[in-house]
């Protein structure tokens, strides 16, 4: 094979040259990624190298030697940068495969028809020294779009916490939510995931772009998951569907028109994730929908003096007398203080419910009767639900049923009358 392309080297350099440009203009004609990205000149000078390349590589291979594979990774390299589909790439070597064997055959032809036999064990060498060229640009090719992609997501990530984070102007705040395609006024909201959600993995598909409901752009953080969705015309309340099969506890802030104000938004969400509590299992917490337990949320030191003022007496009671006021007091507020449909929820008598409140008037001081007694237990049934942990004397008791969040209804077994 070695001296047969010697013999034949000063036709098949001619060939190689009319075979560059032809592939060159076939490419650019058939190839909208080409034509839109490429000149030809320098599309023709990369073929006519690859070509070249590949036949020296047969070359090599006679001799028993690897092919020369620098040149096809740069060619890989080079390609991927200027973002020409891989698909395109590799279907111009397979096109200059069949270009390059037209050249050698006729080469050897013109030379001496009776070598052509001698040729054709050639044919599976030229093939492979094109595979091993297109699969090392390919390799190329995939380590710069991966490094892209990585730079991509380190850029996205620093856009999105200058955003989120704050203390930036707002026009650099408007710059970078247009670096991240985002409009510079628009329907934005905030989400937070509790920790315990999932990894990216996790988070609902195509949640960067679907057609179907909010783009949400996710921050993602070893200590939970923050997505920026912008709703365009679909209203706040669409993120409980796009929230919903994660099954995770996450907490939403109301819309928002500006990218300025996502930093404010950002601890609006986080408030309302902090007014659903863990032991209420998975749910997506608007802060529209939470404003009094946010009240008490937002101030922590507060709301344990509240909850000690108001509920003391409560707390003090046997784990099991406490837990069943607190349950009762929580039904009859999600009930908008109807007794009758309270007794219906916790499966016991009205009177039994009316006994049971009695007993948390005596105890409290505060009467149901006055709407701002209403308000003080209620806001401070709300910092029972949001105490972060369970004293260990009534660990068992509330794991075994925690208080009735206000604001649901769960049925229980008839707790003691």
């Amino acid at each position: 094979m070695e001296r047969i392309i010697e013999e034949i080297r000063e036709d098949l350099n001619r060939r190689i040259a009319v075979a560059a440009d032809r592939l060159a203009d076939r490419t650019l004609t058939e190839d909208p990624a080409y034509a839109a990205l490429l000149g030809r000149p320098e599309l023709r000078e990369r073929i006519h190298l690859t070509l070249n390349q590949a036949v020296e590589g047969l070359v090599r291979g006679a001799r028993g030697l690897p092919a020369e594979l620098d040149d096809a990774r740069a060619t890989g390299a080079l390609r991927a940068g200027q973002g020409v589909p891989l698909a395109s790439v590799r279907r111009t070597y397979r096109s200059g495969g069949r270009l390059l064997w037209q050249s050698l055959t006729e080469a050897v032809a013109a030379h001496d028809r009776a070598e052509l036999p001698r040729l054709l064990p050639g044919a599976v060498a030229l093939w492979d020294v094109l595979d091993q060229m297109a699969d090392a640009a390919s390799e190329a090719y995939l380590r710069v779009e991966a490094e892209r992609g990585e730079r991509d997501r380190e850029l996205r990530a620093a856009l999105l916490d200058t955003l989120l984070e704050g203390g930036v102007p707002p026009a650099e705040a408007t710059a970078a939510a247009v670096r991240l395609g985002l409009p510079e006024r628009g329907r934005f909201a905030v989400i937070v995931l509790a920790a315990a959600g999932p990894g990216a993995a996790g988070l609902p598909a195509g949640a960067d772009g679907a057609d179907d409901g909010p783009r949400v752009l996710w921050r993602v953080r070893a200590d939970g998951e923050t997505g920026l969705a912008e709703l365009g015309h679909h209203p706040l309340e669409s993120l409980r569907g796009l929230l919903g099969p994660l099954a995770v506890r996450a907490g939403v802030s109301p819309v928002v028109a500006a990218p300025a104000e996502l930093t404010g938004a950002r601890r609006l969400a986080a408030l309302a994730l902090r007014t659903a509590p863990a032991a209420a299992g998975p749910g997506t917490a608007l802060l529209d929908e939470r404003l009094p337990a946010a009240l008490v949320a937002a101030d922590p030191e507060l709301a344990a003096r509240l909850l000690r003022v108001v509920l003391g007496p409560v707390l003090a009671l046997p784990p099991e007398d406490g837990r069943v006021l607190l349950d009762t007091l929580g039904t009859w507020l999600a009930c908008r203080g109807s007794t009758t449909y309270a007794a219906q929820r916790l499966y016991c008598h009205r009177n039994t419910v009316s006994n049971r409140l009695r007993r948390l008037e005596q105890l409290t001081g505060r009467a149901l009767s006055d709407p701002a007694h209403v308000v003080e237990l209620a806001l401070a049934h709300a910092a029972v639900r949001q105490r972060p942990a369970t004293p260990p004397a009534t660990a068992a008791a509330a794991a075994a049923a925690g208080p009735t969040p206000a604001g649901t209804a769960r049925r229980s077994p008839r707790p003691p009358g």
